[in-house]
């Protein structure tokens, strides 16, 4: 059985679940969101020596074969780029289409979360190296640390290929421990969409939030089906470029409904060298650069749910400069949040509604008890990204396999 239909299976009986079981019952809730919590964790438990491992030899031999230059500006280019199509579609829509005010409440400003970027540029380098193997949120410092490893490795070939040898040997190990999780992720994902659904429920239920989650959906049609296969065709020469899609399934389902995505890395790194068929040079070196920085989706979102707030608070309309800083201050904002896998798209709300001012400081309060879903949507704008630009940079730098539609797992 394909992997995305179990998962597809998983969440089905998840939101049957959630449809079944009572509403508002504390102790229900609780366990839910424990045995939620602990089905995300489980999914990232392979993740940090999956990441280690694959990201040391792919350096390795990027180095070794004098292609890590080529690699990583075809990487950064394409995370740069859908991150501008990203906040640009998001802008348009929203200035295009106006959407019903939220009612402003008279809740009191609580503590918000922030970005701290100095925390952040020393994480990636910490007292010791093996520091960064302990967390699980944060991977630019594995990935800092692998690279380091594996370029080493490339400077001294005849005394690394001891090590060289473990690094293989472990993430082949990684790699079958990692298809393990996956699968019995799908069971996890009865809990994990049914503490969903049971949050969403209360949501829908007040009717306010309906028409940007609506507008959030007709995007990810208009990107999912529209932009993305036509940059595919164009840059790839691709001719059924759905294929992408096809292979980003599973990992759409559950950045959507676990909001995660170093979860969906996990997913993404499996099918991408199994269903798209590319090689564990550019997969590792690509995919974790990708849920680092490629937040285009959570920018899009950040970007509609600003402007909601801005017209829910005033009737005055937006001068091109207020636009500009918008477009500028979401699209920037959305390259320092890879400390936040999960929450990313209210971290960046609550932090441009500081930088704007004017009274709004506040404003991200009229969108916090629609959080879970926005941050849903983000997420799955991010896992299909990933995936889709994985599988760009693989084309143009030759490190990829065609795999038979009917041969993906």
């Amino acid at each position: 059985m394909k992997v995305w239909i179990k998962y597809l299976i998983g969440t089905v009986l998840g939101v049957i679940a959630a449809f079944i079981l009572p509403m508002h019952i504390n102790a229900l809730d609780s366990a839910l969101a424990t045995i939620s919590e602990i089905a995300i964790r489980f999914g990232r438990y392979a993740l940090i020596p999956l990441i280690f491992f694959g990201t040391a030899i792919a350096m390795f031999n990027l180095r070794y074969k004098k292609q890590i230059i080529k690699t990583s500006l075809w990487t950064s280019g394409v995370i740069i780029s859908s991150t501008l199509i990203l906040v640009l579609l998001g802008l348009l829509t929203i200035l295009i289409v106006s959407l019903p005010r939220i009612p402003i409440t008279g809740e009191k400003i609580s503590e918000a979360p922030t970005i701290n970027l100095k925390e952040m540029i020393l994480q990636v380098f910490p007292f010791s190296g093996f520091d960064s193997l302990k967390d699980g949120i944060y991977l630019l410092p594995v990935f800092v640390l692998a690279a380091f490893a594996g370029g080493a490795c490339a400077s001294e070939t005849n005394d690394s290929k001891p090590v060289l040898s473990l690094f293989e040997s472990a993430l082949k190990l990684c790699q079958t421990i990692s298809a393990f999780f996956i699968e019995w992720l799908s069971v996890g994902m009865i809990a994990v969409s049914c503490y969903w659904v049971l949050q969403a429920r209360a949501i829908f239920e007040v009717k306010t939030f309906l028409p940007i989650f609506l507008m959030l959906l007709v995007d990810f049609v208009i990107v999912a089906g529209i932009i993305y296969p036509l940059i595919l065709r164009l840059l790839c020469k691709d001719l059924h470029p759905y294929h992408v899609l096809y292979a980003s399934l599973c990992s759409i389902i559950t950045s959507f409904f676990s909001g995660d995505t170093n979860l969906s890395l996990l997913i993404n790194q499996r099918h991408t060298k199994e269903s798209l068929g590319i090689h564990n040079d550019s997969n590792y070196f690509t995919l974790p650069l990708f849920s680092i920085f490629a937040r285009g989706g959570t920018a899009l979102v950040t970007a509609i749910c600003f402007v909601t707030i801005l017209r829910s608070y005033s009737s005055l309309g937006f001068t091109f400069f207020d636009v500009i800083w918008i477009f500028t201050v979401s699209f920037i904002i959305s390259f320092a949040l890879g400390s936040f896998p999960q929450g990313g798209t209210f971290v960046a709300l609550t932090v441009i509604c500081s930088m704007y001012g004017r009274g709004f400081e506040a404003g991200y309060l009229l969108l916090r008890p629609a959080a879970p879903i926005l941050c849903s949507f983000a997420a799955a704008f991010d896992a299909l990204s990933a995936i889709t630009g994985s599988y760009i940079v693989a084309v143009k730098t030759k490190k990829i396999d065609k795999i038979e539609l009917k041969h993906y797992i």
